[in-house]
């Protein structure tokens, strides 16, 4: 059998081709379309691609272009396969605009794609019991439906829930220490990660386990982590200097909207220029109509952080207590 060969001419050619045009050409029906010129796929909801071809694999922290990196790195063809699908001369790849598939253009409803979920949470309760969140917290989350471990790689995911209790928000995050994290496709932010429906005093947090940190904490300090509601914001952005206010979090502003028992918000945003900033101007512009308590974490970066630091003092104390009463 003679294998094919290429030329460099080819392969440049075939590298011209993005990922748009190959799905429209080859797998039209792995294009679910999320909002704007944003679409996902299918068999990866993570694999976000725009209209003008540009991919990124959130799942996998890595992007591209051309259809050839999605063959090889997504599909995991051998090259001369993946050059053998894309030359081939039946297929017209020039396309004016792109098309949209599996969507009612008179629908602007967003569909949130889950991920599968895995029979057990035994990734997830390890990894969050490793970010020394209780794993009481964690247990009861996964009771009601808020987190559950994702196939086939086993990301924590967060959900949230819209007013008539339906899934309308999930972010992930990756057990395997990676920085892997991110929204899934459809998500709407307004309806981000949260627990603890009711009270007066809302606390907000930059992240579902910075919010579950906390929620640790408190029970560690007052054996009570369900007094008041929390909300994670899905992350904060400083301002910028041509535009020094930003918009008050989808997520906080959509709370305080059905929530109006609210009277006092507690921000728990990091310890960084961002997480300062997005604070400074979220009190700003609701201090006229609530109690605004700037709460950062007293040390450390994050609340997660500051929870870590806890838990090694802790764990220093009792070593010193054991060798006190069993001193060698």
């Amino acid at each position: 059998m003679i294998m094919p060969y290429y030329t460099e001419e080819q392969i440049k050619q075939a590298r011209l081709i993005d990922l748009m045009t190959y799905l429209q050409t080859y797998e039209p029906t792995e294009l679910v379309h999320v909002r704007g010129n944003t679409w996902c796929l299918r068999e990866h909801d993570s694999l976000k691609v725009t209209a003008d071809g540009k991919w990124y694999w959130w799942s996998r922290g890595f992007g591209g272009y051309s259809a050839l990196d999605y063959l090889t790195k997504v599909k995991g063809l051998p090259f001369i396969k993946a050059m053998d699908i894309l030359t081939d001369d039946s297929k017209d790849f020039q396309f004016e605009t792109p098309r949209i598939f599996n969507r009612d253009n008179s629908s602007t409803e967003r569909k949130l794609l889950l991920p599968e979920k895995c029979e057990t949470n035994l990734e997830v309760i390890r990894y969050l019991s490793s970010r020394g969140i209780d794993r009481e917290i964690i247990k009861d989350c996964i009771n009601e439906g808020l987190l559950y471990e994702s196939l086939p790689y086993h990301n924590c995911i967060f959900v949230g829930y819209d007013e008539a209790g339906k899934a309308a928000y999930a972010c992930y995050r990756a057990t395997n220490g990676e920085r892997i994290m991110g929204d899934a496709a459809g998500s709407d932010k307004r309806y981000a990660f949260r627990i603890n429906q009711a009270g007066s005093t809302i606390h907000a947090f930059e992240s579902a386990i910075d919010l579950l940190s906390y929620a640790t904490v408190m029970k560690m300090q007052t054996g009570n982590w369900q007094a008041e509601p929390m909300v994670s914001l899905g992350g904060v952005y400083a301002p910028s200097p041509n535009r020094p206010g930003i918009k008050i979090p989808a997520a906080l502003d959509n709370a305080l909207q059905n929530h109006p028992e609210v009277k006092t918000i507690a921000l728990h945003l990091d310890n960084d220029y961002a997480g300062r900033s997005a604070a400074r101007s979220i009190a700003e512009q609701l201090q006229d109509r609530y109690v605004i308590r700037n709460e950062p974490p007293a040390t450390g970066k994050d609340c997660n952080d500051f929870l870590m630091q806890i838990r090694h003092r802790n764990r220093s104390r009792q070593m010193g207590a054991a060798r006190y009463e069993h001193p060698r």
